[in-house]
């Protein structure tokens, strides 16, 4: 494990420092796109500062709510938390910009995948509680020197979960031209769901209601709400040709 990374008299968060490379590769990634979509570069930027702003409030709010403790610690973020406020923060700002419609949405979402499994990598690093269950496998770890220590073998859910949405991120960014706007946000909202729902079975997270974690009932959330956009636009495309008939 290696929770800080020491530089001389400096001493550098792990968890931090991922966090950051996985703003600027999402920069970067839209950035690119919307040069591809023609539309102005800068936006990403603006973007990407108003996600590191309600992404951390919303991740630090949610985890308050579940766990208490201090508002102005260094620890305590969730993965929901900072997406939804992540969300909302973008979604605010480029409404106030004019900006804001599904190619937009869909110019974003493989920049997320790419993020989190940055972000992963970081939580793998620090040992920050985010590993599974007891195991004895082949590549079992303990985390003896992570921020939350344990000697018991574990599964290492966060290099599980980063090569899943480092391979999402893949498949969406190839995607992006196949679909018409929305879609690609679809599947995205559909995927993410799918990914944390069964991740959380490896993790020690308990269950609140029907054997599921809040988690997983967050993410059939997501999953629900990515259908029910397909469903939609599927619609929206479908019914010019209905009334023809």
């Amino acid at each position: 494990m290696y929770p800080e990374l020491h530089l001389g008299p400096l001493t550098i968060q792990m968890f931090g420092l991922c966090l950051g490379i996985a703003f600027l590769v999402a920069g970067w990634m839209v950035a690119r796109r919307l040069a591809e979509l023609g539309r102005p570069v800068d936006l990403a930027y603006e973007m990407v500062f108003a996600a590191l702003i309600g992404g951390v409030v919303g991740a630090k709010l949610w985890f308050l709510a579940e766990n208490g403790g201090p508002l102005f610690s260094g620890t305590g973020l969730t993965f929901y938390g900072g997406l939804i406020g992540g969300a909302l923060a973008v979604i605010a700002w480029t409404s106030y910009r004019g900006a804001l419609d599904l190619k937009l949405a869909d110019a974003v979402v493989p920049s997320l995948a790419a993020a989190y499994a940055i972000g992963r990598i970081g939580c793998q690093f620090a040992g920050d509680g985010d590993y599974g269950k007891a195991w004895d496998g082949p590549w079992a770890m303990s985390y003896p020197n992570g921020t939350v220590p344990i000697d018991t073998p574990v599964h290492p859910t966060p290099i599980y979960e980063t090569l899943a949405m480092g391979a999402f991120a893949i498949v969406l960014w190839r995607l992006r031209d196949r679909f018409s706007p929305g879609i690609l946000s679809g599947i995205y909202l559909i995927g993410v769901g799918v990914e944390r729902f069964l991740i959380e079975f490896l993790r020690r997270n308990d269950p609140i209601a029907l054997g599921l974690t809040q988690a997983q009932w967050v993410s059939v959330g997501f999953m629900v709400a990515g259908i029910a956009l397909l469903l939609v636009l599927r619609g929206r495309v479908s019914a010019p040709a209905a009334r023809t008939a």
